[in-house]
């Protein structure tokens, strides 16, 4: 189990390139008692939103395309309520190894030392990847089904 704060604070760690590198900024904090905790960063298309249950030992990381009116999409929007695995399986393929070199280097001083932390920095590795091809794979032009 981890607390709210120690959360938040590999949250800020892990994922400080969504505010240094893409200019999102932070945006709300949930917290239901010890059990569930989000954190959310936002841009003007965008909302990356990191959660954590640990109940049921559940953590994942969601982008949310934004609607013209800059509010979130409903939850159940698969065209605008992206999950981590599915960017994933959209970008990733078409990622060079050079890029993922780099990416390694960039998060080369960060330690993961519990599962929970390890299961972080593997997503912060592949949402960075994502969002330097977000553009690029036409995700801010066309909805995904």
């Amino acid at each position: 189990m981890i607390s709210k704060d120690d959360f938040i604070a590999l949250v800020e760690s892990y994922f400080h390139f969504l505010t240094s590198e893409f200019q999102f900024s932070k945006g709300e904090v949930k917290a239901n008692g010890n059990a569930y905790y989000s954190f959310q960063f936002q841009d003007n298309k965008k909302v990356v939103s990191i959660s954590h249950e640990n109940i049921g030992n559940y953590y994942q990381v969601i982008v949310y395309l934004l609607d013209d009116n800059g509010s979130l999409p409903n939850y159940d929007d698969k065209t605008k309520t992206l999950h981590l695995d599915k960017l994933n399986k959209l970008i990733l393929p078409n990622i060079s190894l050079d890029q993922i070199k780099t990416n390694n280097t960039h998060f080369s001083t960060l330690v993961a030392n519990s599962e929970l932390e390890r299961k972080m920095l593997k997503s912060a590795k592949e949402l960075r990847l994502c969002l330097q091809n977000f553009d690029t794979a036409g995700l801010n032009i066309r909805p995904l089904v």
